[in-house]
């Protein structure tokens, strides 16, 4: 019997480029309203039974100071607008199985980029998730809408003590890769950020790293259910 393709829903560009293979289709973001569109539109363009199941992959923010830049969390669910959407039972045990340095716990699922540390620790206080991201609430309804299993590994990029200068913001493209013109620009502007710009730096070198190995571990079809 073919094995059956994974949709997986990323952010970036890299993520998507690292997640990408054999048996995988890829719905890139960033943001929900892409991920929603794109991956609507894998399952609408595809015969019936194509796909296994939708798993969220790529970076996260901190909101648990326990966690580092490249600390990886598989999540017991995701919390949206709708409330708590559980992961898959059996795949988020599979997908720990072979990420033994994953934590537990829950994700957030946010509409906008959430870039201050304080906002970050008012998050953390009021609803314990450990990490944040503007993928997985999108792509766990959207699996909860087609009838597939869900489930999400994500990275934390910038842990939660560390503010997004306002220089990376600006330079975020549409398509979620850097405009190196703009960042020189608003860097020009606020030449007070270049440490802050260096320490992000930092933290998103440790996070690709830790991604790199996380894909490495998953192996070619993260998982999923047969």
């Amino acid at each position: 019997m073919t094995a059956r393709a994974v949709i997986v829903a990323c952010g970036l560009p890299f993520e998507a480029a690292l997640a990408a293979g054999e048996g995988i289709a890829v719905a890139c973001g960033p943001g929900p309203w892409r991920i929603a569109q794109r991956i609507d539109a894998l399952v609408a363009g595809a015969p019936a039974g194509t796909f296994a199941g939708i798993v969220s992959f790529g970076c996260a923010g901190g909101l648990d100071p326990a966690l580092a830049a490249g600390s990886s969390i598989v999540p017991d669910g995701v919390l949206t607008g709708h409330g708590e959407l559980t992961t898959d039972a059996a795949w988020t045990r599979a997908l720990r199985a072979r990420l033994p340095q994953a934590h537990a716990g829950l994700l957030l699922g946010i509409d906008t980029p959430l870039a201050g540390d304080v906002d970050k620790a008012r998050l953390w206080r009021a609803c314990g998730a450990r990490v944040v991201d503007m993928e997985s609430h999108a792509a766990a309804l959207a699996a909860g809408r087609h009838g597939l299993p869900f489930a999400a590994c994500r990275v934390v990029l910038d842990p939660a003590w560390r503010s997004v200068p306002g220089c990376a913001l600006a330079a975020l493209r549409e398509d979620g890769a850097t405009d190196v013109a703009a960042l020189l620009r608003a860097l020009a502007a606020a030449p007070r950020e270049v440490g802050p710009l260096a320490a992000l730096a930092l933290d998103a070198w440790h996070a690709r790293r830790a991604l790199r190995v996380v894909r490495a571990q998953l192996g070619r079809a993260l998982a999923a259910p047969r």
